[in-house]
């Protein structure tokens, strides 16, 4: 499943499922671009992978700075090939206790920055024939769940990004697709279940063993499950696999 020289971008790639990604891409052989907020977190995996990474500080909602940042990189290290749309977000509250703020947020890390993003670097896969754009979407952007109304609505707004794009882009060498994680071990659970027991004052453990119980194998996905999928999707072995969102939830979307 080589990459070898392939320009890969990946979004959110800091931390938890991006940095997993990034590393695996990486080690196909793909010259990686780590795109986020967190500059120290960019360099320190940067200089983990070598001198075929590249490090690009910019926040996927800010359209301006995005725009200048993706150009700067296009400029100096050629089209992106490979896309990785994993930078985004999640908040839960009852619908009535949802304010604007909060779901617009939602909307525009989750769903909005996919737009932002794959446009640029469109063009450029059209102009050598070749490309790959993988979204981190969620078992939220298949099924419902309660109180996370902003984010199912976001993530099945990306599945549908993902499905629509598959098809304008089917004759031009670029596959789209979706990938959807159930609960996955990451800073952003954790930040999930330090929120269950500040609203509720239930023991971690327990939060997070009800969690777990989302996945019918009981366990969270870990995040290399997630890169070792994307890297497929990426491989010229998936090239007939497009406008799909495939679940890795250890069969929680199944039923």
């Amino acid at each position: 499943m080589g990459l070898d020289n392939r320009h890969a971008l990946v979004t959110g790639a800091g931390s938890g499922i991006g940095s997993a990604i990034a590393r695996a891409l990486s080690r196909a052989g793909a010259r990686t671009s780590l795109l986020g907020r967190s500059e120290a977190r960019l360099e320190a995996l940067a200089q983990d992978l070598g001198d075929s990474a590249q490090v690009v500080v910019a926040d996927v909602t800010d359209r301006p700075v995005l725009g200048s940042a993706v150009q700067q990189l296009v400029d100096q290290y050629g089209p992106v090939e490979v896309l990785v749309n994993n930078a985004g977000g999640a908040l839960s509250s009852p619908l009535d206790r949802t304010d604007d703020q909060d779901w617009d947020q939602m909307i525009s890390v989750n769903l909005t920055s996919l737009f932002n993003v794959t446009r640029l670097l469109v063009p450029g896969m059209k102009s050598v024939g070749y490309g790959r754009i993988v979204t981190i979407a969620s078992t939220a952007g298949i099924t419902g769940h309660p109180y996370i109304t902003a984010y199912c609505a976001a993530k099945h707004g990306a599945v549908g990004f993902t499905r629509a794009l598959a098809l304008e882009l089917a004759g031009s060498g670029i596959t789209v697709n979706a990938v959807c994680p159930g609960f996955t071990e990451t800073p952003l659970l954790e930040r999930s279940i330090d929120n269950i027991v500040a609203k509720t004052g239930r023991d971690a453990a327990v939060a997070r063993a009800e969690l777990a119980c989302n996945n019918p194998q009981g366990r969270f996905i870990q995040p290399e499950e997630v890169a070792s999928c994307v890297v497929w999707l990426c491989s010229a072995a998936a090239k007939s696999i497009s406008g799909q969102a495939l679940a890795i939830d250890g069969g929680e979307t199944a039923g």
